[in-house]
């Protein structure tokens, strides 16, 4: 017996009701199910039905789900639900219990429903009893109409499990592991569709059932399928002289299987043939008129079933070949970077959704990556995420920073004729120095994933999504500066990827890092087998997925090397320089001194440009300062006094971050006095104020302008 909970939970005073001796004695079962409780008393009888030893059970209904093959608790389950809801005083039903061995056993039952005044279901008692003997016995069963029963206990339970089948395959599934097909006394089954004027195979029952050569079949042959689909018609062939006669192409094939009756079913849907049905016996001597009124049943059950999976199929299809055009046909490749890439449509019909990846080659060397997600499951959200697509992909190869990109689409959506918003991240990478640069419009965080394979999340500031922002004037997108060592990798996906009915978001990240982590380390094995969890759940939202992964050797996090080349009239190229310099020593521990060096670098770039004639090159990178080092470099020569330039004299240790600028001239630069209206001539002065140490040095036949800045040292990672 199962004790009673205690706390909120109450049984009624007379709960379980005992059983009868005389019914024990003759193997029936009784229980006694607690509606309100939840709580499903099976005595010792009951156990021994469902094969079940009494430490096995807790008093919890779905612990019998072990022992109800899927399709029988379906049937069983709409049946009392039935029963319940419309005011019946009891139910009863035959069933299969699948037993430790795997055998499967009819079972009955029967349940009388115990209602309130208000006439709400509250208790069910009732019998559950060993069937196996009573259907094995023919003579039996012909007696007490159980085999009526019994078929129309198989179609329904049939019908109720094609009902939730949506494929093609969960039809066959149905037919193939429900084993309705053999209590109807089939000893195997095959299933053909139709196709251009051909049956195509595509399911059979045991394995190797079919006739070999019949794989595919024209409709105008001479076999059973062919006929039924031409004729519209079942064909029973009740014995097998009768096969002999009518198909003898197929009979040598047949008469090996030991086949002595057969039917054929044509499958029609909106009064057409989609297909056939055979059903093969080895021990059957002829169909009555129940057993044909039951299969035709059955046949046509069957052709719903499939009409719906073959149209739910090429609808999904065509939906998801409309979203996969819109994506990007193929990834660029990118030097010192590999990407994995994956989409994968939520399982819901010709419902399609407005999530993307893409992949922008930048000049400079940079990559820009986007992940992103429209509102909606519908063509509408797929238009719209084509179009932003485009829009995203065309400011940010245009060289705007990243803020300006997300403001631009933000704005451009706002304006479209639609009422739709879309969260996005947008991250540009510049492979070279690692460094990374971020914005998030009210999308889920990315993960970045080290090199031992740790993964944690990256939050982003953030700012609202596009469309809402341009809306509600918050245009405002912060930017987040991060280093991508070589080795680790970032991941961008959409919240299909951790959001799950019932499940916090939170919950969703924190499993989605542990499954990264112990994913594979192969960036593209790691892309599937996060498209194969989705899967797995149901994969009720769509998901896009872009992991980015720097290569190389993982170096000492002492700091990075930048290095750009700006061309004499390349305005566009200025601004890079300046933009990537600005990232990098950011993402390199500059802090408040990130401005200084930025405009101390384009003063000596620019001079560069005006002075020279010519293009400039550009190398910003970390120097360790030595022990004993004094300011300046050996070696240099000042502009104007022939000894080394110091701006700040022995200004502070530590990391120095190291500005130089080549040009191919080899005239020096020197000071000017700009006067009180001059427009030029300050450049030399700004960087004498701004840095800590400058000067000028010999290289080949041009020269090198350089500035240090003292920064602080980083702490460890």
């Amino acid at each position: 017996m199962v004790e009673r909970a205690a706390g909120p939970l109450s049984l009624p005073d007379d709960w379980p009701a005992h059983a009868d001796t005389s019914l024990s004695l003759n193997r029936m079962g009784t229980f006694d199910w607690d509606l309100d409780a939840g709580r499903l008393h099976l005595d010792a009888p009951a156990l021994d039905v469902f094969d079940l030893c009494a430490g096995e059970y807790d008093g919890r209904p779905e612990r019998l789900e072990t022992r109800v093959p899927p399709a029988e608790s379906i049937r069983l389950d709409e049946l009392v639900a039935r029963a319940l809801r419309d005011g019946s005083e009891a139910f009863g039903a035959y069933f299969r219990v699948r037993r430790r061995d795997g055998s499967l056993r009819w079972t009955h039952t029967q349940g009388v429903i115990r209602r309130d005044a208000a006439g709400r279901a509250r208790r069910v008692i009732g019998l559950v009893r060993d069937a196996a003997q009573e259907l094995a016995d023919s003579a039996a069963r012909h007696e007490l109409g159980v085999l009526r029963r019994v078929g129309a206990d198989v179609v329904e339970g049939t019908t109720a499990a094609l009902a939730h089948a949506r494929t093609v395959q969960d039809v066959i599934d149905v037919l193939k592991q429900s084993h309705g097909l053999a209590h109807l006394g089939a000893g195997s089954l095959v299933m053909g569709l139709v196709d251009a004027g051909r049956i195509h195979l595509v399911a059979e029952g045991p394995e190797g059932s079919y006739v070999p050569g019949t794989r595919v079949t024209r409709t105008d042959e001479a076999y059973p399928m062919s006929e039924v689909v031409r004729t519209l018609m079942p064909r029973f062939i009740e014995s097998a002289q009768e096969f002999a006669e009518s198909y003898p192409m197929l009979w040598p094939y047949i008469n090996g299987l030991g086949i002595n009756a057969a039917a054929y079913l044509p499958l029609i849907a909106q009064a057409r043939p989609i297909g056939a049905l055979g059903l093969l016996y080895r021990d059957k001597s002829g169909f009555t008129a129940e057993d044909r009124n039951l299969l035709v049943a059955l046949g046509s059950s069957i052709a719903q079933s499939l009409q719906r999976a073959v149209l739910f199929e090429q609808e999904h299809d065509l939906a998801e070949g409309l979203q996969q055009a819109m994506l990007p046909r193929r990834i660029p490749a990118v030097p010192g970077a590999e990407i994995a890439v994956r989409y994968r449509s939520a399982r819901l019909g010709r419902d399609i959704g407005g999530d993307w990846y893409d992949v922008i080659p930048l000049p400079g060397g940079r990559v820009g990556t986007v992940i992103g997600d429209v509102q909606g499951h519908d063509t509408h959200a797929a238009a719209v995420m084509g179009q932003l697509r485009i829009v995203l992909r065309a400011y940010a190869a245009e060289g705007h920073e990243p803020a300006t990109v997300m403001a631009r689409a933000s704005v451009f959506l706002y304006e479209l004729d639609t009422e739709r918003f879309a969260t996005c991240t947008y991250a540009e990478a510049d492979l070279t120095t690692g460094v990374i640069q971020l914005v998030r419009a009210g999308h889920v965080d990315p993960l970045l994933r080290d090199t031992d394979g740790t993964c944690r999340r990256l939050p982003l500031p953030g700012g609202m999504p596009l469309g809402l922002s341009a809306a509600f004037g918050g245009l405002d997108y912060p930017v987040e500066t991060v280093e991508l060592d070589p080795g680790q990798t970032l991941l961008l996906y959409t919240d299909g990827l951790v959001e799950q009915p019932g499940t916090d978001l939170d919950d969703g990240m924190r499993a989605l890092a542990t499954l990264v982590r112990d994913g594979p380390r192969d960036l593209q094995h790691l892309a599937d087998r996060l498209c194969e969890v989705v899967d797995a759940r149901g994969g009720e939202d769509d998901v896009a997925v872009l992991l980015l992964r720097r290569g190389g050797t993982r170096a000492p996090r002492s700091g990075g090397r930048l290095y750009q080349q700006v061309a004499q009239g390349d305005a566009e190229g200025l601004a890079t320089a300046r933009h990537m310099i600005r990232a990098a020593v950011t993402a390199w521990g500059a802090g408040e001194r990130s401005d200084a060096i930025e405009l101390a670098a384009d003063e000596l770039i620019t001079n560069a440009l005006l002075h020279t004639g010519g293009g400039a090159a550009v190398v910003v990178r970390v120097v360790p300062r030595p022990e004993g080092r004094g300011p300046g470099r050996p070696g240099a020569a000042p502009p104007d006094t022939g000894r080394p330039v110091s701006g700040r004299s022995g200004a502070g240790a530590g990391r120095r971050l190291r500005v130089e600028v080549e040009d191919g001239s080899s005239a020096l630069p020197h000071r000017r006095d700009p006067g009180e209206s001059g427009v030029s001539g300050r450049g030399l002065l700004l960087v004498d104020e701004l840095a800590d140490d400058w000067g000028v040095e010999s290289r080949g036949s041009g020269k090198c302008v350089w500035c240090e800045f003292v920064v602080p040292d980083r702490p460890a990672r």
